[in-house]
């Protein structure tokens, strides 16, 4: 239990106990809290009991593997502060069993979901949507056009990356984030989850809390080792390994030459809110400038 950090969600100003889990990086959501908020259970007895009929039905469902899936944590109670074994469910745990709540105020996430699920099929059919809505996403967070150039760059790079050890037989998941960390490690001198909690990240995506230079030393990093695995063709993990930490050292030596000429780190603790925090005032500060000289011209018109 000392990996779980217990926090308090809201939904409709409502509290949903929540534990983040640092080893399998996902939140877990207490599911009583989640029942009782979308059947408008007058108390938590009553979100118990509904919890209790609900898990019998999509047992009779087959929805086996999703209560096996669900942990039972202790998590603090609204009525004593002291703590209980209560039923959680990770993110996509929770959705599947939103999906099975008859309630008019459950439909609206059944409804998104119908929504994503046709949007991944369609993305399948035609792959260009996908980068598409990557686009939007970004847009509609506030990132600059360049950045965003930089960032769907890297995906490319990153596939490329992938593709390559694919081709020699690394194994999705374990083994891809296993090299990952050891490209970041020798370019940054951190693996990923320490370079996370620098920037006091949790489910977010590293890249895309990122700046610029960050971005270009992932990529870098990520296409030298490319390069290398094309050249050297790696029929075993160990050697993509040895690449990998290749590629990451040729990135770190480009960080520290920058940082030599620069005078100040390139790894920043600042994630995409403050990244973009920065950007929005230097933009309202250059409109600021140049309204001020409008206002000096005009006033020399007038003279």
């Amino acid at each position: 239990m000392s990996n779980l950090n217990n926090n308090i969600q809201l939904y409709e100003d409502q509290p949903i106990r929540a534990a983040w889990d640092s080893k399998k990086e996902e939140w877990c959501f207490s599911i009583v809290d989640v029942v009782g908020i979308l059947t408008e259970q007058p108390n938590q007895r009553g979100a118990s009991n509904y919890w209790a009929k609900l898990k019998q039905r999509l047992k009779e469902e087959g929805a086996d593997q999703l209560l096996t899936d669900c942990q039972q944590l202790k998590l603090k109670s609204p009525k004593d502060g002291k703590r209980y074994l209560t039923d959680t469910a990770s993110t996509e745990g929770l959705l599947r069993i939103i999906q099975s709540i008859p309630s008019p105020k459950a439909e609206p996430f059944k409804l998104w979901l119908a929504r994503v699920g046709t949007e991944r099929i369609e993305e399948t059919i035609d792959p260009e949507q996908a980068i598409d809505r990557a686009l939007q996403t970004y847009q509609k967070k506030g990132y600059s056009d360049e950045w965003i150039h930089q960032r769907l760059l890297s995906i490319r790079v990153r596939n490329a990356l992938t593709d390559e050890w694919q081709k020699s037989g690394v194994q999705r998941g374990r083994e891809y984030a296993i090299l990952t960390d050891e490209i970041t490690k020798a370019w940054s001198g951190m693996n990923t989850r320490q370079y996370k909690h620098l920037k006091n990240l949790k489910k977010e995506n590293l890249r895309d809390n990122m700046s610029d230079m960050e971005l270009i030393l992932n990529m870098l990093a990520e296409s030298t080792s490319t390069e290398i695995s094309k050249q050297q063709k790696p029929s075993s993990f160990e050697e993509n390994m040895d690449i990998a930490r290749s590629g990451g050292e040729a990135a770190g030596e480009a960080r520290k030459a920058v940082e030599a000429r620069i005078g100040e780190p390139v790894i920043t603790s600042q994630d995409a809110a403050q990244l973009n925090s920065v950007l929005i005032n230097m933009v309202e500060g250059v409109a600021d400038m140049n309204k001020d000289s409008s206002t000096a011209e005009s006033d020399t018109d007038e003279d």
